[in-house]
């Protein structure tokens, strides 16, 4: 299913191509009629929502459906939302993208435990042609890619790094599903339905400036080690340097192994140098047999190295300062923020010195249960897109 045209009628602003909205209402209907009361524009595109488990997800998908008849709405289930006014939970945010500023493809990946490598050309090619015979102007170098992907699928790494290899130049983005830190079941919503097992390769072209990005808060330190025992499908490290994971780890780390607990993982994690770039594999749990449990596949033979943690609100205010420097100040940035940033952060009560950062940048997103950058897939990571303005003409 290719974008469903479907004009909208709405005021126009400063913000034309672009509408925010958010709620905090708990009442699904309540909620989505607000929400799109807010969003609603003249040729919109697309939709895209980020939301709380803690709605009904049948009455959602179907309200948000009957406020933009023939809209292509797409989103997912969080672990909190980013909202126009900063960090939220239990709510529900997202945006608008219309026409003529943006255009909008998305192909949906179902049953991601069967996904075939050999799919993901003909899914990048079928969203380039669909944006190219709306806009003929796009070229390669106006277009990115979004990922959205079934959290809890296990499935990450093999689905990006495919897309990726099929993307050509054009960059991507994405982020994880997530189910309110339950670690049950997280859901994509596709054709007014909430979903697990899936995911959606969007593609979305604009003359607008813009820059896919990632940041994190960490700085790699000289302390190595090798994966020598692990189970890459289950994302268990059994053995590091030939000795049991938790152990070792925690002697390279300097820490106590009878200590070690999410928040001190969250706060010392270990990171892979690809093409010269660092990316973080965050540890979730050590287990009553000594071995790690891993957010991301960690295949044996590898070397990890430890990190050291800085300042995250001054890396993100860095990163933002760099963006603008390159495109302006975004009128839009759509971020997928690590959920375990965020619980460092209320551990660190800096939770609404974030939120101020956020929302003076536009950002709209979710925290995620994992990101993706390019072929990556990663955690502990800030990586979005930033849009700029509208070129003057």
């Amino acid at each position: 299913m290719d974008t469903i045209p479907g004009p909208m009628n709405g005021p126009n602003d400063d913000q034309e191509g672009i509408r925010t909205g958010a709620s905090t209402l708990t009442d699904s209907v309540a909620a989505a009629d607000e929400f799109c009361a807010q969003i609603q524009q003249a040729n919109i595109t697309a939709a895209f929502v980020f939301c709380s488990t803690r709605y009904d997800r049948q009455v959602l998908g179907r309200r948000l459906a009957e406020n933009l008849p023939g809209v292509l709405i797409i989103g997912c289930t969080t672990a909190g939302e980013l909202a126009p006014s900063g960090y939220r939970t239990g709510s529900l945010t997202g945006f608008s993208l219309a026409a003529p500023d943006f255009q909008v493809s998305a192909q949906v990946i179902e049953n991601l435990n069967s996904f075939e490598l050999n799919r993901s050309q003909n899914i990048v090619q079928r969203n380039v042609n669909a944006l190219r015979s709306q806009d003929p102007t796009l070229d390669m170098t106006d277009l990115f890619g979004f990922l959205l992907i079934d959290g809890l699928c296990h499935r990450e790494e093999a689905v990006v790094s495919s897309l990726y290899s099929a993307m050509g130049q054009i960059p991507m983005f994405g982020g994880s599903a997530g189910d309110d830190l339950r670690f049950q079941k997280s859901f994509l919503l596709w054709d007014d339905v909430f979903r697990s097992d899936i995911a959606i390769q969007i593609m979305i072209g604009t003359h607008r400036p813009f820059r896919v990005f990632k940041t994190e808060h960490f700085t790699a330190t000289d302390r190595k080690m090798v994966i020598t025992g692990t189970d890459p499908q289950q994302r268990i490290v059994y053995e590091i340097n030939g000795d049991p994971a938790g152990p070792e780890y925690a002697r390279l780390a300097g820490l106590d192994v009878d200590f070690l607990t999410p928040m001190i993982f969250a706060a010392h994690p270990v990171v892979v140098r690809v093409g010269g770039d660092y990316y973080v594999r965050s540890i979730q749990k050590v287990n009553p047999d000594h071995s790690l449990s891993f957010y991301c596949a960690v295949d044996e033979g590898i070397v990890l190295t430890v990190a050291r943690s800085c300042d995250m609100l001054e890396d993100l205010k860095q990163q933002f300062d760099s963006l603008i420097k390159e495109i302006g100040p975004p009128q839009l940035l759509i971020g997928c923020d690590c959920i375990l940033r965020r619980l460092e952060l209320e551990n660190r009560r800096e939770e609404n010195q974030m939120s101020k950062i956020l929302a003076a940048h536009n950002v709209i997103g979710f925290n995620t249960y994992g990101e993706q950058f390019q072929a990556m897939h990663v955690n502990q990571t800030f990586t979005g897109v930033a849009i700029g303005s509208k070129p003057q003409t």
